[in-house]
């Protein structure tokens, strides 16, 4: 149980580590935060510090996800220590919930006072370590939904809702399951600005060329 908690944590402060605010603080550029949207993720830094920026800013985001999920099977110290003391029942749900913590810590950074992104690239690299295999239909359902419309963050809602509905339809219940499930709301929950906006008229555009 200790070392379920302590991994979740440290994947949370993993999470915390937005890359568009540690590589801006590293180039002497101002807090993206306040400029575009507001939103620490890689859409916003992409619009305002160019496609190279926002680039970078996904490799780093969706790098930790990954990260965050693979520290789930690393044996830490307290692991070795306190393996015989360890509920087996927990074993499916770490990697699972170290991916989650991830995602949460983007959107909730401990070093940047609770104010991230929305948590997509995050959960992009956490699917990648999880389950590869929904990465296709996920981007499958993100350009379409995106080339339809043009809207990047109803791209990103409805792809993690398909992938979460892909997941079902294969019927294979448990641990990712959940995970994907709770992921497709978190997504909706992190976008509602943008579901404002488009409600609104004012949500900005972007075609595939």
């Amino acid at each position: 149980m200790i070392d379920f908690i302590l991994k979740v944590v440290l994947a949370w402060a993993l999470g915390s580590v937005v890359g568009s605010l540690v590589l801006g603080r590293l180039r002497g550029g101002p807090d993206i935060r306040a400029f575009g949207s507001g939103n620490a993720g890689s859409t916003n830094a992409w619009r305002t510090g160019g496609a190279t920026f926002g680039i970078a800013v996904f490799v780093i985001d969706a790098g930790k996800g990954w990260l965050a999920v693979r520290l789930a099977a690393t044996v830490m110290p307290w692991s070795a220590f306190g393996a015989v003391f360890r509920p087996v029942m927990f074993g499916p749900w770490l990697p699972v919930a170290c991916g989650a913590a991830a995602v949460v810590g983007h959107v909730y950074p401990l070093w940047f006072g609770l104010r991230g992104g929305k948590g997509m690239a995050t959960l992009v690299g956490a699917l990648g370590a999880l389950a590869p295999r929904l990465l296709l239909p996920l981007a499958v359902a993100w350009l379409a939904v995106l080339g339809a419309s043009g809207f990047v963050g109803l791209s990103s809602m409805l792809s993690v809702v398909a992938t979460a509905a892909w997941q079902i339809f294969e019927g294979v219940p448990g641990p990712l399951t959940v995970f994907v499930v709770a992921a497709a709301l978190f997504m909706i929950f992190t976008h509602r600005a943008n579901i404002a906006r488009m409600r609104a008229g004012t949500e900005p555009r972007r075609k595939l060329k």
